[in-house]
């Protein structure tokens, strides 16, 4: 029997897989979960006021038209009924619909809030999805004043309003910030020693410790900070020769810039290299028509 008293060695550390899949995760076949952003109800709810406005501002138009033609005579009553119901059922059903397609998810309002309509799987929508979206949508939003499409909305982790459950689709909010570069140069010290030092032993998973470390560094107390980095110091030394006589934090520092530079010029070589053989890569044999 194990003793309770003795920790195991996953004691205090989250199990992988218990916590690798949430809603605001897409989880795709090769088993690999996407870091994926719904869009959430107060955007919804701007991108759906724009495209209403512009829905409205093209019916009033439509139904300008329409009256003009009805009092200059040039139709009756019922073709006026008519062309009124048609122009209702354009304006906020067809060319919502057709401009959701033609621009793959997107409208007005959804390109102004950054925000795009995909299927549950992340995938582009079709034609059907974009066709039950409008149909429940004109029952939904319009007929009830949008009462059904809030409340739907504020019951899912998504944001989805009935027409997107029934369809199987959600909104998915796109614009991300720009990656923030945490690249720094070798130390000032340690630029002669960067000329002879050898770290190409160090694994990589070690590599990717240490730069994790110098990025998350700044938000750390005094304290933990320096005991992580005389920590992994004492990893990396047996990777590294020669040992430079400097705090441990500069110089994981200076062994992140070095392999981080050597692997560029490395990278950059290789793309040269095939870069002159390409031509003779992509060269058809002499007097073969290229077809």
């Amino acid at each position: 029997m194990t003793d309770p008293r003795v920790a195991s060695p996953t004691q205090g550390f989250a199990d992988p897989l218990a916590d690798a899949y949430t809603d605001d995760e897409l989880l795709i076949g090769e088993a690999v979960a996407l870091d994926v952003r719904p869009a959430g109800f107060i955007l919804r709810a701007g991108g759906g006021v724009i495209d209403f406005i512009i829905s409205v501002a093209i019916l009033i138009v439509l139904m300008l038209g329409i009256g003009a033609l009805g009092q200059n005579g040039f139709i009756d009553t019922a073709l006026l009924a008519t062309l009124s119901v048609s122009a209702l059922v354009l304006c906020f059903v067809v060319i919502p619909t057709t401009v959701e397609v033609l621009l793959k998810g997107r409208s007005v309002g959804k390109l102004a809030v950054g925000a795009r309509i995909v299927r549950d799987d992340g995938g582009a929508i079709s034609i059907r999805h974009s066709v039950i979206r409008g149909l429940v949508g004109s029952l939904e939003i319009y007929t009830t004043l949008g009462a059904i499409a809030i409340v739907t909305a504020l019951l899912n982790g998504k944001s989805k309003r009935l027409g997107d459950l029934l369809a199987g689709t959600y909104s998915q909010y796109e614009r991300v910030p720009l990656p923030v570069s945490h690249a720094r140069g070798v130390p000032v010290m340690l630029q002669a020693w960067a000329q002879v030092a050898d770290v190409a032993r160090m694994p990589d998973r070690l590599g990717n410790r240490v730069t994790q470390f110098l990025v998350q560094a700044s938000s750390m107390a005094p304290a933990t900070r320096e005991r992580i980095a005389a920590e992994l110091a004492a990893e990396v030394t047996p990777f590294v020769s020669p040992i430079p006589r400097v705090h441990p934090a500069l110089f994981l520092s200076g062994v992140a810039a070095v392999r981080r530079d050597r692997e560029y010029a490395a990278l950059e070589l290789q793309k040269a290299a095939l870069n002159r053989l390409d031509p003779i890569l992509q060269s058809l044999p002499h007097g073969f028509p290229r077809r």
